[in-house]
């Protein structure tokens, strides 16, 4: 897919150093109506031209330049005529192969910091004016001392005295601050600048493009064989699967296990979009009893994940022998799983396998993997979801973990207690959907403890189950905060899901951020 788009599209190509915000560099070209690439650093040359890029981004890294053996740009970027943009180490390793100087620094920059705009460039046209004072956010030990023959200093900071570099006249620019990441509110702007107007790319890539793109990718892997695709009904097996059905129709045909652990009427809502608004094969195995029975007893929340796992490999296989003959497997894999398994220096993300996120079924099945999402971040996954014509509620929907419920019930997991649950998540949702929150949210559930305690209701004393309830703010879920809910609007829900939820008498808001906590319970 990657190759078919960048022949059709402008490409920037981004060189990864190991930077840990490398994907936001992506998602902020992207943003500019712009196809891009992540490569390792060390992408052989063949591979960089074969992409035929309008401009290349370095991106930062841990590594110090100073240090002998550290990484390098390949000196094919500097052949091939087009715009260069280093960022960080991306533009300590740029000045020093064209001849500057980097030194470690006794003054470090790590956080917010003030950029002293210097003069007036290309890249900071329509954003930066010199004389101006700038927020951006940094992350650095070493700075560059001395800049290579055309270049000139046209940015500097406390800690840095070549904050920013230009060569104008080669389109070659560095930046030792981070504009990928929201703390340097104008480096979006940066980023489109150099992208639209440095490199000259058309802004043409969108979600209606993709779509055709990747229609056309699709029937040309499959052919007129059979495709099978395992439906969870979130938001990425939902769009892969209404994706590829476009393409071969018939001869996709969903699987959808229930577990008896997810929320309320996921199941139904499920069968019902695909069945009757897109017409799609489906088969549906309610395999509750299954799942609840293997787990009846288990209290460790690996164990639990362990056999949920193992438990739907062994269903979805067997109602795909029951189809028959299918030859290949759709699996919602997006971009930033295809980052992890080609990180620059080793280590474990290139021990992750392409198929992780359904367990090993094609080594076990013997089929070939359909990826239609495989260059898509989240956010652009949602768009597409939008363009097929998804409802907004599932388009929209919050993360939902894969064993379900069975981790938000800490604790052994019965039908009695995973009902009950539901029934409380069900009344919180609806409470945040109706104060107009759900969007402003990035996952908001309920918890059903293994404590209960005294009650009063009804002029009888009660003693049931504790429920917490939990909703956080984030950008990609490594790290959250709480939402801070007014009091009433917790006070409400409270006073709903004790009202209406037989078997709970007391509710308790989680505050806990992450980290030190988790955004789950389990």
């Amino acid at each position: 897919m990657t190759d078919a788009i960048a022949q059709q599209h402008d490409c920037i190509l981004i060189l990864d150093f190991g930077s840990q915000v490398t994907q936001l560099i992506a998602r902020r070209v992207r943003e500019s109506g712009t196809f891009c690439e992540i490569l390792p650093y060390n992408a052989d040359e063949s591979r960089i031209r074969g992409y035929d890029p309008k401009g290349i981004i370095l991106s930062g890294g841990p590594d110090s330049v100073t240090r002998e053996g550290s990484p390098r740009a390949p000196q094919a970027v500097f052949e091939l005529g087009v715009p260069l943009l280093g960022i960080c180490y991306g533009q300590q390793t740029l000045v020093e192969q064209l001849g500057g100087r980097v030194e470690g620094s006794e003054h470090q920059e790590f956080g917010k910091a003030f950029l002293e705009i210097g003069a007036d460039v290309p890249l900071f046209e329509g954003v930066w004016q010199a004389g101006e004072r700038h927020q951006v956010w940094m992350s650095h030990g070493d700075r560059v001392v001395s800049l290579p023959d055309g270049f000139q200093v046209v940015g500097t900071s406390d800690g840095a005295p070549c904050a920013a570099i230009a060569d104008p006249e080669r389109g070659y620019y560095g930046v030792q601050f981070h504009p990928e990441v929201v703390h340097t509110p104008d480096g979006g702007r940066l980023i489109q600048q150099f992208v639209r107007e440095i490199a000259g790319c058309r802004g043409d890539w969108s979600m209606a493009a993709f779509r055709q793109e990747a229609i056309r990718k699709i029937r040309a892997q499959v052919g007129d064989a059979k495709v099978i695709c395992g439906l969870s009904g979130g938001v990425d097996s939902s769009v892969a699967a209404v994706l590829v059905h476009e393409a071969i129709g018939a001869q996709l045909t969903c699987i959808f296990v229930d577990h008896g652990l997810m929320r309320a009427d996921e199941g139904t809502q499920v069968t019902e979009l695909f069945r009757n608004s897109y017409n799609i094969p489906l088969v549906h195995r309610d395999a509750s009893d299954l799942f609840l029975g293997k787990l009846d007893g288990v209290t460790d929340p690996e164990a639990k994940r362990k056999i949920i796992g193992t438990t739907f490999i062994d269903v979805f296989e067997e109602e795909a022998t029951k189809i028959g003959g299918a030859d290949f497997l759709v699996q919602g894999t997006l971009y930033p799983d295809v980052i992890e398994s080609v990180a620059p220096k080793g280590g474990p993300s290139q021990t992750i396998k392409s198929h992780h996120n359904v367990g090993g079924l094609p080594e076990r099945m013997d089929m070939d993997l359909v990826e239609p999402l495989r260059e898509l971040f989240k956010d652009e996954v949602r768009a597409l979801g939008r363009e097929l014509g998804l409802p907004e509620r599932m388009v929209g929907r919050h993360p939902f973990p894969g064993p379900g419920l069975a981790i938000r019930i800490p604790g052994g997991v019965t039908r009695e207690k995973a009902d009950i649950l539901r029934k409380a998540d069900r009344i919180y949702l609806e409470e945040i959907r109706e104060a107009g929150l759900y969007d402003a949210i990035w996952q908001a559930f309920a918890v059903l403890l293994p404590v209960q305690t005294v009650g009063v209701m009804g002029d009888a004393r009660s003693y049931d189950y504790v429920c917490a309830l939990r909703a956080v703010t984030s950008v990609d879920g490594m790290t959250a905060e709480s939402y801070p809910f007014d009091h009433s609007f917790l006070s409400q829900a409270a006073t709903r899901i004790i009202n209406e939820v037989r078997g709970i008498n007391r509710v308790v808001y989680d505050v806990t951020s992450k980290p030190p906590g988790t955004i789950e319970w389990e």
